[in-house]
């Protein structure tokens, strides 16, 4: 396995101040501190940069040289200003610039900085990094999004079932001014209409039977943040007339109530049906739909952003594994996940990695865990997953199609019935024979040990010798 990068942080001055090698011995062997010089920009390197520290005189042009090369990357870096402390109007324009924060030039304490850097440039160890965009597709739809995020805007997000229009909405959120306030997902095909209309909305006290409180709805609870309208698709025609009412007025009305509610919030909508076909089919408002669409982005599938398979893999997979560890495909499985058409899209890939973590018995996963949706999932394709000799006893006399047991010689004479329960005889017996105990032959079966202890009962029913010491 390659060997882990140390995070960098970028430390560019045009004066002494604090050295980068004092920095370096002050946050030890996991950060990396390259120092630069403010006449040297055109010779910066941002890979694996977390950080950059940028010291500032009275000039603001090397925070614009530099913000137009992260541009030009399409990359997102945060980064600290050191200005003189009493540079007032620099301070106001530095942050107008969209810096990560700005601090006195004369800043030493070494706590201090330990804090900064932490809070801007090494997130915990135990943060799993929720997104991954490192296709160019992926990497110009972040860059896209986070300049979006930076408006008011109301944003549609269209794009297959599965291919993470949540993820990219939440990226909305978290990137927008918006950050510190909540962030509300809600799925408009989760629900019957009357409940949806009363989640969204709330309701006065005495509205209807049962309304023993006042309830705010989630237009009121999302007050300075962001909600997330999933599936605005399958929203009825009577909540598109209200929804629309709301985002003219931006005031919500509670069910039985008379008092309009002002609202200060970013509406974030998302459907894998094809809109203006719902407009023309009369199950969708056309006003409603360019309310929504006041900025559309479109998130393509899976299978055409090839690059962010394989680290996407690793990822949900090392989620699965939890406790800090770290997993590894073989070069088989990265060609098999490439080679996939990801019908499913993101979500599929991350069922077929549960799936291998579950599978796997260390943090090595090969071709032999994975398991595809569009995959043979009955017992004679999924056996065969098993890592231990016994397990693949079992799966070879299913695949032989030729049990070699006690009937063997005799099935051709035999009703379907009667073969069908020997051979489940014989596929049962070989797995209590290469079990610990009931409970893990079960596993092995794909059944649970009730259901095994059943057919157990059934076969000695029928006459088959099952001694009891499978019974463990």
């Amino acid at each position: 396995m390659a060997e882990k990068r140390a995070k960098k942080i970028l430390w560019i001055d045009s004066d002494s101040g604090r050295s980068a090698p004092d920095l370096s011995v002050m946050l030890g062997s996991e950060i990396v501190v390259e120092g630069a010089s403010c006449s040297d920009l055109a010779n910066l390197v941002f890979e694996d940069t977390k950080l950059i520290v940028l010291g500032l005189g009275e000039d603001i042009a090397p925070l614009n040289k530099i913000k137009a090369m992260l541009d030009a990357k399409e990359i997102q870096i945060p980064i600290v200003v050191r200005i003189p402390r009493h540079a007032l109007e620099l301070a106001v324009e530095v942050t107008a610039r969209g810096t990560a924060s700005v601090v006195a030039q004369d800043l030493l304490d070494n706590e201090a900085w330990i804090e900064i850097i932490k809070e801007h440039g090494l997130p915990d160890k135990s943060e799993v990094a929720k997104f991954v965009f490192v296709d160019p597709i992926s990497r110009k739809l972040l860059a896209l999004t986070e300049r979006v995020a930076a408006s008011n805007v109301t944003v549609l997000l269209a794009g297959p079932t599965g291919a993470g229009k949540e993820v990219l909405a939440r990226i909305l959120h978290d990137a927008s001014p918006r950050f510190q306030g909540p962030f509300i997902a809600f799925n408009c095909a989760a629900m019957p209409e009357s409940l949806i209309e009363d989640m969204l909305f709330g309701h006065d006290k005495g509205s209807f039977t049962g309304a023993t409180k006042v309830q705010p709805g989630l237009f009121e609870q999302a007050q300075g943040g962001t909600i997330f309208l999933d599936e605005i698709g399958e929203m009825s025609f009577h909540l598109q007339a209200k929804l629309l009412r709301l985002l003219q007025e931006r005031t919500v009305t509670r069910l039985g109530g008379q008092k309009s509610i002002d609202l200060d919030i970013r509406i974030v909508a998302a459907s894998n049906k094809n809109l203006k076909a719902e407009i023309d089919n009369h199950t969708f408002r056309e006003d409603l739909y360019f309310r929504l669409s006041a900025f559309k982005i479109t998130i393509p599938p899976l299978r055409d952003r090839p690059d962010d398979i394989i680290p996407l893999a690793e990822q949900f997979a090392s989620e699965q594994l939890g406790n800090g560890k770290r997993v590894s495909l073989g070069q088989n499985v990265k060609h098999s996940l490439l080679a996939h058409p990801w019908p499913g899209n993101v979500r599929e890939l991350q069922n077929v990695m549960l799936r291998a973590s579950v599978l796997t018995e260390n943090t090595t996963i090969e071709k032999q865990h994975l398991i595809f949706d569009d995959q043979n999932s009955s017992f004679t394709e999924s056996f065969s997953l098993g890592v231990s000799s016994n397990d693949q006893l079992v799966d070879n006399k299913i695949r032989r199609g030729d049990l070699s047991g006690r009937y063997a010689n005799e099935e051709h004479r035999k009703p379907l019935f009667q073969v069908k329960r020997d051979n489940e005889y014989e596929v049962i017996l070989a797995a209590l024979e290469g079990s610990e105990s009931r409970a893990q032959a079960a596993n092995k079966l794909g059944i649970s040990p009730r259901t095994l202890r059943h057919k157990l009962q059934r076969l000695r029913e029928q006459g088959l010798v099952v001694t009891r010491a499978y019974a463990r």
